[in-house]
């Protein structure tokens, strides 16, 4: 299957390193990107051929990935759908609907995908959900791509990609956030820099591993960590005190809010 990427960014890189870690053939791979660095650094690292614009060479490419940002997709995708005869698209364009993207397309073959930033080390996490006109051997073709980065729940309601924005989309930065925070403590403590990011960084490596292999809720693991009157409690307890729980909790949903605010607007267009 021929595929071609419309941008160059940090998670077509993921996408290209996945494929190519799998075994992907460069030959069968292009990329779209205006930028000559990023271009050329896509060209020398996997192999791919560089394109600078649209043109011929889209002709008979079977999927194409839509990995530019929100502001530049109306653009990028009216300069190369003259040369597109309805292939696979798979758009990880954040905030633009599927029925936008139909209307600039001319076609439903779609699938949108939000995956996330730990697609850089094959550790992603992607939400995806297909339009009425892919079938399943479309699907089977966009999952093999998407599982080269991690792992991909399928849905049923595209609406539920504005929730996956929200929460694992959006999510690293509030895993990050968390590590700043118990990092400055660290220091604050008496650890250097260096040594506070190690202890954060691991404890939350090890914490989610157990949480991912062991098959018990994650409040239960919490609590066998809680031992009552000692210094996890102290710790929990001034966390509820301060109802940090309820702030994750309205975060999560202020993202989700703006996930679908973000593709009301891009419709009206």
């Amino acid at each position: 299957m021929i595929i071609a990427f419309i941008g160059a960014g940090n998670m077509a890189q993921a996408m290209l390193g996945g494929m190519h870690a799998a075994g992907g053939k460069a030959d069968i791979v292009h990329v779209l990107e205006p930028d000559a660095s990023r271009r050329n650094h896509q060209a020398h690292k996997f192999g791919v051929t560089a394109h600078a614009m649209a043109g011929e060479w889209l002709r008979g490419v079977e999927l194409v990935v839509l990995a530019i940002k929100p502001q530049q997709s109306r653009e990028a995708v009216a300069a190369a759908v003259p040369y597109l005869d309805r292939p696979i698209t798979l758009s990880i364009v954040a905030g633009v609907q599927g029925k936008t993207l139909a209307r600039w397309l001319g076609h439903q073959r779609i699938v949108r995908a939000m995956p996330n930033t730990p697609a850089l080390i094959g550790a992603g996490m992607t939400g995806a959900v297909a339009l009425p006109e892919i079938s399943s051997a479309d699907r089977a073709e966009v999952d093999r791509v998407l599982r080269s980065i991690g792992k991909v729940l399928w849905l049923d309601q595209e609406s539920l990609l504005d929730p996956v924005t929200a929460i694992s989309g959006s999510g690293p930065a509030y895993v990050f956030y968390f590590i700043e925070a118990l990092q400055q403590a660290g220091v604050d403590l008496g650890f250097t820099n260096e040594q506070a990011r190690l202890l954060a960084v691991e404890t939350f490596m090890g914490a989610a591993g157990l949480a991912r292999a062991s098959p018990d809720p994650v409040q239960v693991l919490r609590e066998r960590v809680t031992s009552k009157g000692g210094t996890t409690d102290a710790a929990i307890a001034r966390l509820e005190a301060a109802d940090v729980r309820a702030r994750i909790i309205e975060a999560a949903r202020a993202a989700s809010e703006r996930a679908a605010e973000m593709g009301r607007e891009f419709d009206a267009d």
